[in-house]
């Protein structure tokens, strides 16, 4: 059947609008400006970036790929780390001595929500800066500029317009983002989140499946659900979807094959999460499960609301699912009053738990966190050594466990062709990169069984199993 021919033009502009004026915009997008846009931090932040660039070009404006050729420069921006925040002042910088007369220097995101309108002293060639919550209201920022103004603020987190946009372009071809949940209720000590994205805000369940039918018309074939904490997720409409029902029901659309979601937290993981993906082959047998430390004092400091052993009881929950489910997670080392003994109980989680991948980091002190205010910080040197040797072990984890598939056969989402003759890449259900080789000609986008002939710490190495 023919699609509508708002659909069929966002597909081959890879924009995914549902509406006709926002595509009918953009064929004045090269007499209405250019932006450029460069992002920093998680895939919520990816997803951001897409927002606004949905947002932007929907208004007629055209992405450029330097920001010499743009007329408005954007960062969108993350502040969980300090490293993160000092790269985009360092990105800032190289305005300091530049002519950028004429131009408009925008900060998003979560280090402009974080700084406000201090970032004006530090940068007062900046002209823009926009929280998470007002990505909706950029055309007018941009156009007080464009009138005169020298300096527009958009830093209201009191709003739920972060979760629809007019417009979103969508930067993958094959696997889409959507925002389920906004903002974080928790208060763990050392996090910026609430701060910089403010509470828990839920998208209507019913919003959020009519976005997944329009994604699956559009010949998208995997969704990612995201959230701070994707699976506290509490449904606004008086049908009060928990979040295992919605995972079932985005599964449920006609032409969607993978359901993923991220981050979880482990207070708010529950049977019913397992059980849903224990029912549908197509939710993702795949959790991120952040503990941040395996010892039961330091959780208590980082206000975590779970101890060590409530943690390895959803991890035995886990485990104990009919089809096996990859476990991945979020350590932090050197956190304040960690001692030697606190990090030697985060190696045996690892040794516990077996992870099957994880993300880690050295403690950053962040702005407006109770974290701040604790004695005994530990030396940079020391979270360096702490982090090495973490990062060591888990290497040998990822190692021996991926080692066990060889001889299987999985199933891949092939999004990657190397520039080497008949060798593919992408993604198993359980997020793990496969490598391998095929003689076909074109297979980007499709799902093809693969089977692992070897393996490294951070991927497989197969044979496309014809």
């Amino acid at each position: 059947m023919e699609k509508p021919f708002d659909i069929q033009l966002e597909r081959l502009t890879g924009q995914a609008s549902y509406s006709r004026p926002a595509a009918m915009n953009l064929a004045s997008s090269q007499e209405r400006g250019t932006f450029f846009l460069e992002t920093f931090g998680c895939q919520m932040n990816d997803h951001d970036s897409e927002k606004v660039a949905g947002v932007l070009l929907a208004r007629g404006y055209r992405q450029v790929e330097t920001p010499e050729a743009a007329g408005l420069i954007l960062y969108n921006t993350c502040s969980i780390r300090e490293k993160a925040v000092q790269k985009v002042f360092s990105r800032l910088g190289e305005y300091r001595t530049k002519q950028v007369e004429g131009k408009i220097i925008g900060v998003l995101g979560c280090v402009a929500q974080q700084e406000g309108e201090a970032i004006f002293e530090r940068a007062p060639w900046v002209s823009l800066v926009c929280g998470s919550a007002s990505y909706r209201r950029l055309p007018e920022m941009i156009a007080q500029l464009e009138t005169g103004n020298h300096r527009v603020t958009g830093l209201d987190t009191d709003t739920d317009e972060t979760f629809e946009t007019e417009m979103t372009r969508r930067d993958n071809p094959f696997r889409a983002y959507l925002t389920i949940i906004e903002g974080c209720d928790k208060s763990c000590s050392y996090c910026v989140v609430p701060y910089t994205r403010g509470p828990e805000r839920s998208r209507a369940s019913d919003s959020i499946l009519r976005e997944v039918r329009q994604l699956a018309e559009l010949g998208y074939s995997e969704v990612q659900l995201l959230g701070q904490t994707v699976n506290s997720y509490a449904d606004p409409t008086p049908r009060k979807m928990r979040f295992a029902e919605l995972l079932l029901a985005a599964a449920e659309v006609p032409g969607i094959r993978r359901v993923r979601f991220t981050t979880s937290h482990p207070s708010d993981f529950t049977a019913d999460i397992v059980q849903a993906i224990d029912s549908q082959p197509k939710i993702c047998d795949h959790v991120h499960l952040p503990a941040q430390s395996g010892s039961g004092k330091v959780l208590r400091e980082m206000q975590r609301t779970y101890t060590r052993e409530e943690y390895l009881e959803k991890i035995a929950m886990i485990r104990g699912a009919r089809r096996p489910i990859a476990i991945t997670t979020d350590i932090i080392v050197g956190f304040p009053g960690e001692t030697e003994s606190d990090f030697e109980q985060t190696l045996s989680l690892l040794d516990e738990v077996r992870y099957d991948s994880l993300f880690s980091f050295k403690y950053s002190p962040r702005p407006n966190t109770a974290a701040l205010r604790m004695n005994d910080p530990i030396p940079e040197e020391e979270k360096g050594r702490r982090l090495a040797v973490l990062q060591e072990k888990q290497r040998e984890i990822q190692t021996a466990r991926n080692l066990t598939l060889i001889g299987e056969t999985v199933e891949v989402l092939v999004s990657g062709k190397s520039r080497r003759e008949n060798q593919w890449s992408g993604y198993t259900s359980s997020h793990r990169v496969v490598n391998f080789t095929s003689p076909a000609k074109e297979l980007l986008g499709t799902y093809v069984q693969a089977r692992v002939t070897g393996a490294t710490p951070n991927s497989l190495v197969g044979e496309h199993a014809v």
